[in-house]
């Protein structure tokens, strides 16, 4: 008797040993199902709440794989197709909440999502909860409406060439004389400025209709000219005072939402949004 039990008992070892083998590569995905589950929940809840489709562009550190190696993510060609494909599929005559956390991305993405924010028909918000930077910045410059947590913050869109700000290319060059630096600092500096006309110009372009010209010149300059350093916080008290259409009031549920984004690993992409409920669907 005793022997039998000893041989069961090793057999659910066994057992329960393979199981486990099963379910470990398994478990982060049931994980990252139930915090999907629960970010659609809450999304869900926002958008009937404000009556509006909601998009989310949330990036955080997070880490990879069993060794906790982190990574940042930043504002990518992904980004910009998942949430054009968001504010194509929105019905026009509703308007468009975009959450955004981010430090910054690619121009080109940013430049394409503020454009097509810009053109949606119906009246679009930009909610920052904590920090929208540079790119992120550009992007809530195309919305109506810029909706700030009081300690959150926004900051300048000069283009940068690698590591250097552009603006600074551009003075350094200026202050030495064109006759003490070499070709490839020229060459840098001729980029730099045309890189700081282009983005100038589209944040006039984003501005001017609801600013006017003289307003939207100013910004557009304040922002591009390397006025601060490219991580500058600029708060929602000096947001205003430059003269941005900024308001508080940010949604209980975009915290509660953003409290779901703190997850160890995240294996796809970082745009979710839910549509405008449609008619005939129920209550949560």
């Amino acid at each position: 008797m005793t022997a039998g039990s000893t041989i069961d008992l090793g057999s659910l070892i066994w057992w329960l040993f393979l199981i486990y083998m099963i379910l470990l590569p398994l478990w982060p995905q049931m994980q990252y199902r139930n915090l999907q589950a629960a970010r659609l929940k809450v999304l869900a809840r926002l958008s009937r709440k404000r009556n509006s489709t909601v998009i989310t562009m949330i990036h955080r550190q997070e880490s990879i794989g069993f060794f906790g190696i982190p990574f940042y993510k930043f504002i990518n060609m992904e980004d910009s197709e998942e949430v054009l494909r968001a504010i194509r599929m929105a019905p026009k005559d509703k308007p468009i909440d975009l959450i955004v956390h981010t430090p910054g991305g690619l121009v080109l993405a940013a430049t394409q999502i503020a454009k097509a924010l810009h053109d949606h028909p119906a009246e679009t918000r930009v909610i920052v909860p904590h920090y929208a930077m540079s790119g992120g910045t550009l992007i809530a410059l195309a919305a109506d409406k810029i909706i700030m947590d009081p300690h959150a913050v926004l900051g300048p869109v000069d283009p940068q060439l690698g590591q250097y700000p552009g603006p600074s290319i551009v003075r350094a060059v200026e202050k030495k004389g064109v006759d003490k630096v070499d070709d490839q600092t020229l060459i840098l500096a001729d980029v730099a400025e045309k890189a700081i006309g282009q983005v100038r110009g589209l944040v006039y372009g984003l501005l001017k209709d609801r600013y006017g010209e003289d307003k939207a010149r100013e910004l557009a300059r304040a922002l591009t000219e390397g006025r601060w350093t490219h991580d500058y916080p600029i708060t929602y008290e000096h947001a205003k005072e430059l003269g941005l259409h900024v308001e508080s009031g940010v949604p209980e549920e975009v915290y509660a939402l953003m409290e779901l984004y703190k997850q160890p690993m995240k294996q796809r992409g970082t745009v979710e949004f839910m549509p405008y409920p449609s008619k005939g669907e129920g209550s949560e």
